[in-house]
């Protein structure tokens, strides 16, 4: 049993009484409630996430050094044995020494609270891509594999994974045109240099913000923008603000067209386009979806056009919902706009179900939240966090935690560095990066795999611990799925380990924790008031939950939207601007008009990471709903179920077609109006999330 510790002793003085308000937790919940203790400065620094080299910046160039010589070997090495396993494990090599140095430095560069060691980052990020690029066009690397394929003997004795591997090293070659000639193959590896380029370039602008003339907006909203000198800058939609002029000018200004950004995501969407025509596809959606569970671009539309038409009713509903709402409340315009869905659909639920997220904060401590993470991983899956405390410069802020992920019989699965505080120039968004993925080494040892969850919470202060509201509390659950796929995705090749696997199979690990987020059978294993000890009321989390499926109809259409935008951009070339797409697309397939001189698609930062797979969101959705369903509604803590969770999902992150882990747990493979079925089900039906059933 875990020794408890005591956390805060509160000492509360009013005219009459001074009592002592204690709380306890475990050392888990304690971790997270609690400062960081300061590292000690004596101390060697070992290096970013322990990696010696990482102490400066300059060490990005000797790490992209060593990975290269490494790189030269292994490529020998690959061209010069004969076929079989060898080859296979050669190629997974070459992919770790690699990856080791992009994705370390693909999270250093948007993470890391130094400029320097941002910029060294990026340049690494940008050298190895190339590098990545050159190798897909290797012909004798190629070469050496395709023999491996083509001869059948050798081709029958590899098991399984080791085939599902070789043949997924194969398609990277094959979408890069190595079956093109020299020229063309130099034009393909031309195009991708470019595009890591205009992906940065995009990826940047999306996050810049706007600036306008102070004297441009009325006085008596200025203030609630950043004012810098005679200008405004404005950084954001505001969505949530309750003033309908603020929420209006953000909108407009913040989605003002930029002509630079404009022309790069025309070149960006030009040179994929151009790219998967020279290799050989359609268009660059049919390239990216070579391999996901929709596979094509046409099954993708299919689900979004019928999911379009069962909720078609459902989402005028929810608008006339919130049109009424702003009658109401005596808006300035009765006319509903892109920038009222937000905050009106808020405010509809909060009138209906008196839904005050700060009521929920004091029950939702950071360290509660991660004692109920804790519980339910143990009760599940037989795993449980322990925090350690990290060496000097291991870490690149003093307020992130480091967790040991630990199975009861296993022993140490990998860890998970959580970087849960704001801090300036960090991002405010939530993800989960891979550091480092698990495989088989040559030596029979697992090597680790090592993730870093990114939120932007609140710090803790000496008084108070850090406090979420029940969207925070969801997103943490959602990331922290993404983490134990990265943990129990144990797979022998780490070319395919963890969340290495299809776009659209992704998500559901890290959606279904969303579900157990708002059971209550779950919650109210940790759900405590961090000053009293009290538990969340039972009617407060049945109002929450039920509260969700209001507007939820025009939220889910909202996404359909993004959905069919990011299809049609990555489709055939249409000869028309983006923001005429954006119009046409916006008028199908959501429903608010489209408000002239803006280019909300400026601000679409998901056009880099998920191009032309937006959709895997609301197809995972649908996959999580049934999965939680069938397999854990009745019971969210059967380790019967978790086993069999990691047994047929999690456990071969890349290494099985996504359809087959998917029918392994459902017992069968679900169909397009199965999937849309799902997603309708969770906004009409009474679920056991908002009772507790186990009677």
């Amino acid at each position: 049993m875990m020794l408890a510790c005591q956390l805060f002793v509160s000492v509360v003085r009013n005219s009459r009484t001074l009592s002592r308000l204690v709380t306890t937790w475990s050392p888990v919940g304690a971790a997270f409630n609690a400062q960081q203790r300061k590292v000690d400065l004596f101390q060697k620094n070992v290096g970013l996430f322990g990696v010696p080299g990482l102490s400066t910046p300059a060490g990005f160039e000797v790490a992209q050094q060593r990975a290269l010589r490494e790189t030269e070997q292994l490529v020998e090495t690959a061209c010069n044995n004969p076929p079989g396993a060898l080859t296979v494990e050669t190629f997974d090599q070459l992919s770790d020494s690699l990856c080791k140095v992009a994705d370390l430095a693909d999270f250093v560069k948007v993470g890391h609270p130094d400029p320097a060691f941002r910029d060294a980052a990026e340049k690494a990020c940008i050298n190895i891509g190339t590098v990545v690029e050159r190798l897909n066009t290797n012909v004798e690397l190629c070469r050496s594999l395709k023999n491996l394929l083509d001869n059948k003997e050798v081709l029958d004795s590899l098991d399984p994974d080791t085939r599902r591997v070789a043949e997924l090293f194969m398609f990277d070659f094959e979408i890069s045109g190595i079956h093109l000639d020299e020229s063309k193959r130099g034009k393909a590896v031309s195009l991708n240099v470019n595009l890591l380029d205009l992906n940065n370039e995009f990826l940047n602008g999306t996050h810049l913000p706007n600036r306008i003339e102070k004297t441009a907006l009325p006085e008596h909203i200025r203030h609630c923008f950043s004012i810098d000198g005679n200008s405004i800058q404005i950084g954001g939609l505001h969505a949530d603000s309750p003033d309908e002029l603020v929420r209006e000018a953000a909108y407009k200004i913040f989605l003002y067209p930029n002509s630079s950004l404009l022309l790069c995501l025309d070149d960006l969407l030009t040179c994929r386009n151009e790219l998967a025509k020279l290799v050989g596809y359609e268009s660059f959606a049919h390239r990216a979806l070579n391999g996901t569970m929709a596979k094509t671009p046409e099954t993708v539309m299919k689900f979004l056009e019928l999911l379009t038409d069962k909720l078609s009713d459902r989402t005028a509903k929810d608008f006339n919902l919130m049109r009424d709402m702003k009658m109401k409340m005596n808006s300035r315009s009765t006319e509903l706009m892109p920038w009222d869905h937000s905050y009106f659909s808020s405010a509809v639920r909060a009138e209906r179900y008196k839904i005050d997220p700060s009521l929920y904060s004091p029950y939702f401590s950071l360290g509660a939240c991660m004692e109920g993470l804790n519980m339910l991983f143990s009760q599940l899956l037989g795993v449980s966090f322990q925090n350690e405390q990290p060496m000097a410069g291991e870490v690149w802020s003093e307020e992130v935690r480091k967790l040991a992920v630990v199975h009861e019989t296993e022993g140490l699965l990998g860890y998970i560095y959580c970087d849960f505080f704001r801090r300036p120039d960090k991002p405010h968004q939530d993800c989960h990066f891979t550091i480092q993925g698990g495989r088989l080494k040559e030596d029979g040892k697992y090597q680790h795999p090592v993730v870093v969850l990114m939120l932007s919470l609140p710090p803790p202060t000496r008084s108070t611990p850090t406090l979420l509201n029940p969207g925070m509390m969801e997103n943490l659950f959602h990331e922290m799925g993404h983490a134990m796929h990265s943990m129990l995705g144990r797979t022998r090749y780490q070319h395919v380990t963890g969340t290495r696997c299809s776009t659209d199979f992704a998500e559901v690990p890290s959606i279904l924790m969303e579900f157990f987020a708002t059971d209550y059978r779950v919650v109210n294993q940790f759900a405590r008031h961090y000053q009293t000890g009290q538990p969340l009321p039972k009617s407060m989390v049945s109002r929450l939950c039920e509260s969700k499926r209001i507007c939820g109809a025009a939220d889910t259409q909202l996404q359909v939207f993004y959905a069919a935008l990011d299809q049609v951009y990555h489709g055939k070339p249409q000869n028309r601007s983006t923001t005429d797409i954006l119009k046409k697309m916006q008028e199908k397939f959501y429903g608010l008009p489209y408000v002239p001189n803006t280019a909300w698609q400026l601000r679409f930062s998901h056009l880099i990471g998920y191009g032309a797979k937006y959709y895997s969101y609301l197809m995972s959705r649908a996959i999580a709903s049934m999965v939680w369903r069938q397999c854990f509604q009745k019971d969210p803590f059967n380790r019967d179920m978790g086993e069999r969770y990691r047994r047929e999902m999690l456990a071969h992150g890349g290494s099985k077609e996504p359809m087959l882990m998917v029918q392994g747990m459902l017992q069968s493979s679900p169909t397009i109006e199965e999937l849309v079925d799902a997603l309708v089900a969770d906004l009409d039906t009474d679920s056991v999330t908002c009772r507790d059933d186990s009677s």
